[in-house]
């Protein structure tokens, strides 16, 4: 993470960092992980969270777990009450519902922290959503293409960081397990059965036919001589 930050010049001195908490592994791993990274960050930063509640599928129970691991770890949690489920499931019946509540869900976090005063956005995606959105890309879209690490985005007036983008999913696993971090539990039911799914599916079989496949798919992104992704 430290590496990600440093060749993306992801935080500076007196940033406000609000990590987008979903509850989830990856999220929840991403906040521990800052938390203790601004105890020895050359550049000092405020660390928040904040939570999108989109009005049916969360846990009230798990997150009373997780407002208390934010308070042990001395990170203000907001959260944010929405309809977005009710938005996507019943007033649009989205059949590709995880398109809309994701630009939903980041319109809500954009806002919640420009009301806040101003920061930057930190997203939990990591090095297995890297290779999958570039697949995704390829195949649905015919395009060479992947979320950048550090983007600014011109309507909200915010900076977006990815610091997981190097982090692959096994060692999130592993690591949350070890601490035994809070999880809160994807209720969704559109979970695992999103475009998403499939590209992760589809690179675990390539995987295990082409050994390397999907390390070798990352080293071409990591590297902007190969595909002129990401210029460091």
């Amino acid at each position: 993470m430290r590496r990600a930050i440093q060749d993306f010049n992801m935080i500076e001195d007196g940033d406000n960092i609000y990590v987008g908490l979903s509850g989830g592994k990856d999220s929840i791993l991403l906040l521990t992980a800052l938390s203790t990274y601004r105890l020895f960050s050359p550049n000092k930063f405020s660390l928040h969270a904040i939570t999108i509640n989109p009005g049916q599928f969360l846990d009230k129970d798990e997150l009373e777990k997780t407002k208390k691991y934010c308070e042990s770890i001395d990170v203000d949690l907001h959260i944010v009450d929405t309809d977005i489920a009710e938005v996507v499931f019943d007033v649009r019946n989205e059949s590709n519902p995880c398109s809309l509540c994701a630009k939903m869900r980041r319109g809500a976090l954009n806002n919640k922290i420009n009301e806040l005063g101003g920061g930057k956005l930190a997203l939990a995606h990591n090095a297995d959503d890297v290779a999958e959105t570039f697949v995704m890309s390829l195949l649905y879209e015919g395009r060479i293409n992947c979320f950048e690490p550090k983007a600014f985005m011109t309507n909200a007036q915010i900076t977006m960081i990815r610091p997981f983008v190097y982090i692959k999913e096994k060692d999130i696993v592993y690591a949350v397990n070890k601490l035994e971090l809070p999880i809160v539990t994807n209720h969704c039911p559109a979970n695992k059965h999103s475009q998403r799914e499939w590209a992760k599916e589809f690179l675990h079989k390539l995987d295990k036919e082409i050994p390397g496949a999907k390390d070798n798919i990352l080293g071409a992104i990591y590297n902007p001589d190969r595909t002129n992704l990401w210029k460091k």
